[in-house]
């Protein structure tokens, strides 16, 4: 065989071999560890952990304040004092006329001891005494008498007065100011930001968008104490110029209301726009093959498409307005009122809040358990947002292909 072919043959069988071995190195599928990418699993697993137990930690603090604040014994002073001296064997005695009444099985403190009233004859009173660990003691005439009372569910959700120093915890005024300032800003925020997003998804150019969507986001980076001072110190004055000085006070929740309402435009106008932009283009030119016009396919094709996204901004910007602190506490009122008039002072759930927790309140008083109480109820009433939301999203949610 000439050399030629021999070396041919040769470098044939080499490369089948090299082809063999390439082969084999290609369905070799044994298991490889992946040390880097089993980190950042880890990483991101401890990170959604964390979250967790973060949330969790805030509602049992929440919840185990908010127990106290509900089972704390409260003493309310009854304006009768008893007329006779008692020594350690009395259990029937004398008190003033008038005051509050006493009932029977009511729980009542003279000094440090505590009693339960037995009966209740007239201005007699047939007591037990030494209750609750107390201790029985002689008492002297004209020692104040105070009657026990406690903070129950059925006064905090039906109540109408809100004033914790003279033992008032209804918390409606308190909620009836949260939603005149949360609706007020939905009327600003959501025609403006939906408006706001349809221009940007379906006329704004790639340039335009680009230039106008980071300056309206902007608006999301400026600190809330520097719109609650807008609201105060422009918005107000504009109402008044509006509906008259003796129509709105200087402090109302219509003005926090809708400077709230623009805080959160750019929230509702990302949301919206990201949604409406996700919609496929296919639909958009399947409508002006129809002989539909811009506005049309925008209106009822485009935005119904993305009605599930547009929903869960609107809900998310609801969320935002409840939870809005510091525009409230500096421009909607300082004290709870129960009134409907947006025009009125008015003390809403977050505004309380920081005005107790940075007042001069004792620590475990019944003043300050009472703004965990509230945290609580403002915690749930956003947990509920956020479930109504999931299940709109789910509801209205459109896949395609």
């Amino acid at each position: 065989m000439p050399n030629g072919v021999t070396a041919t043959t040769e470098k044939q069988s080499s490369v089948a071999a090299g082809a063999d071995t390439e082969i084999g190195a290609q369905v070799d599928l044994r298991k490889r560890p992946r040390v880097k990418e089993a980190m950042i699993q880890g990483f991101l697993f401890l990170c959604g952990a964390l979250s967790i137990l973060t949330t969790i930690g805030i509602v049992f603090e929440l919840s185990k304040e908010s127990l106290s604040f509900f089972t704390r014994q409260l003493w309310e002073d009854t304006n009768k004092q008893i007329v006779v001296e008692l020594d350690t064997s009395t259990t029937a005695f004398k008190v003033s006329s008038g005051g509050a009444d006493l009932q029977t099985g009511d729980v009542m403190r003279l000094g440090d001891e505590v009693m339960r009233i037995a009966s209740v004859a007239e201005d007699i009173v047939t007591v037990e005494r030494g209750i609750q660990g107390s201790q029985v003691v002689p008492h002297k005439p004209g020692t104040d008498l105070f009657v026990s009372n406690k903070v129950s569910l059925v006064e905090f959700f039906t109540g109408t007065d809100w004033n914790p120093q003279i033992g008032r915890f209804g918390i409606w005024p308190l909620v009836t100011s949260t939603l005149m300032t949360s609706i007020t800003a939905m009327l600003v925020a959501l025609p403006i930001g939906l408006s706001v997003a349809i221009y940007l998804s379906e006329y704004a150019s790639q340039r335009a968008r680009g230039i106008l969507k980071p300056i309206m986001e902007v608006l999301a980076g400026i600190p809330t104490v520097v719109y609650g001072y807008f609201a105060l110190t422009f918005m107000t004055p504009l109402l008044r110029s509006i509906f008259g000085v003796n129509t709105v006070e200087i402090y109302n929740t219509g003005s926090a209301g809708i400077v709230i309402g623009i805080l959160i435009i750019p929230t509702v106008a990302s949301m919206s726009e990201d949604a409406l932009s996700a919609v496929p283009r296919s639909l958009r030119e399947a409508a002006y093959g129809l002989g539909a016009t811009k506005l049309e396919t925008a209106l009822r094709v485009v935005l119904p498409a993305a009605l599930s996204g547009i929903t869960a901004a609107f809900i998310v910007a609801i969320s935002r307005a409840i939870g809005e602190t510091m525009i409230v506490a500096i421009a909607a009122g300082a004290g709870p009122a129960f009134t409907l008039n947006p025009f009125k002072a008015a003390e809403t759930m977050t505004g309380h809040i920081v005005r107790i927790s940075g007042g001069d309140i004792s620590y475990d008083s019944i003043d300050y358990n009472s703004i965990f109480a509230i945290g609580l109820l403002l915690f749930f009433m956003t947990l509920s947002l956020n479930i109504i939301s999931q299940r709109v999203v789910r509801r209205f949610r459109e896949v395609y292909e």
